[in-house]
């Protein structure tokens, strides 16, 4: 592709801060650039406490050890995310049950949320979609209501803010992603962020094979030992490295996507005041992080149209996602609560537009050849 969906970038002192890395002399996980990483990840969510992994699948599979689920235990989602957010559930022996999204944000529906609770509901899992935090005070209400823990995967929406409150800072604890597609990378990568205290100490263990070792460290036991489930969560140092040259320019990353994200948004308007498209929208409570540009055309065959006369000009434009209710995975695994029209029709008419920090003037040439299908 001449202009690919995403591009990978050096942006600040990534390779300054890997060689600094090797020299050191610690390449495994929790060194200097780990500590530096949860420090800044701490500022950027207004989280009270934040622990480096190795994956955004990874944070989502210790919240779910934390939430203490199990066989029998159900937690509820969307059908349109990432197969991680469902996983992390299956994995514990419990149920994900999928509910529809709101037709405008894309994000979890409260209402059938509220209507999904069972006895075996024991948690919540909030998608923050395209960087749009979900509807957390009316998902909160719920799960104060009905005792359960509440999880935002917030994988996309680093920086972004709900009510003037920081993504990573709305629930009981919430999942980041690194991964290249992302805003802020490593290639791999993720964290998770936590809000309660007594969530503080377990959430070490787990990330630590389910031993004591951040105790030993700190001095607190003269030894460690296994104490509880876990598994090794942790990045290596040179992850940890990149991504803290990266998380050092965060504002810079998204006020450049932000920008990208205004002018698609300039550009493509008035095709849906014609009802050509659909445009992205969100709560006006909200704030974006630039991480996704979307339209939504009129069905399948439209958007399918679409990909292929952008792939003919040499532009990336990925259709987002395939809802997980009604994957083979899914169906054997999930559970499915209320009609998900929505879902449906989303998934057969979105489709993603190429954003990435360089992208710059590139920006023009992606609504150029947008432009030729969308007039037609």
């Amino acid at each position: 592709m001449t202009i690919p969906f995403n591009k990978p970038s050096l942006i600040g002192h990534e390779i300054k801060y890997l060689r600094d890395a090797i020299q050191r002399g610690q390449l495994s996980g929790d060194g200097y650039y780990t500590k530096r990483c949860n420090e800044l990840i701490c500022a950027q969510t207004g989280a009270a406490k934040a622990l480096l992994t190795h994956s955004c699948t990874a944070a989502l599979e210790m919240a779910a050890i934390l939430c203490d689920v199990g066989p029998g235990d159900e937690v509820i989602m969307p059908s349109f995310t990432f197969v991680s957010t469902a996983n992390a559930v299956v994995l514990r022996g419990a149920t994900p049950v999928f509910v529809d999204i709101d037709p405008e944000t894309l994000n979890l529906d409260p209402a059938r949320v509220a209507a999904a609770v069972t006895p075996r509901t024991k948690a919540i899992f909030a998608v923050h979609y395209a960087g749009f935090p979900a509807d957390m005070d009316a998902l909160a209400e719920i799960a104060r209501a009905n005792k359960l823990v509440l999880v935002e995967d917030a994988a996309q929406a680093l920086g972004s803010r709900y009510k003037g409150r920081l993504a990573g800072s709305l629930g009981d604890m919430a999942a980041f992603s690194f991964h290249e597609t992302k805003n802020v990378i490593s290639g791999e990568g993720g964290a998770l962020t936590l809000n309660r205290d007594d969530l503080s100490e377990r959430a070490e263990i787990i990330r630590e094979k389910g031993t004591n070792r951040s105790k030993f460290f700190r001095g607190q036991v003269d030894k460690y030992t296994w104490v509880d489930l876990g598994s090794s969560f942790l990045p290596g140092e040179l992850i940890a490295s990149f991504l803290y040259a990266q998380l050092e320019c965060a504002d810079m990353i998204n006020r450049r996507r932000l920008s990208s994200f205004e002018r698609y948004l300039e550009a493509f308007s008035p095709f849906e005041d014609s009802g050509r498209v659909r445009v992205p929208h969100w709560r006006e409570d909200t704030t974006g992080n630039g991480h996704m540009f979307y339209l939504l055309m009129s069905d399948v065959d439209d958007r399918d149209g679409f990909i292929n006369h952008m792939r003919e000009r040499g532009v990336g434009t990925p259709f987002h996602y395939v809802p997980l209710h009604s994957a083979p995975g899914g169906q054997r695994f999930g559970l499915t609560a209320g009609p998900m029209d929505v879902t449906h029709r989303i998934s057969d008419s979105l489709v993603r537009l190429p954003m990435f920090f360089d992208l710059g003037a590139q920006t023009e040439a992606v609504i150029d050849a947008a432009h030729e299908y969308l007039a037609r």
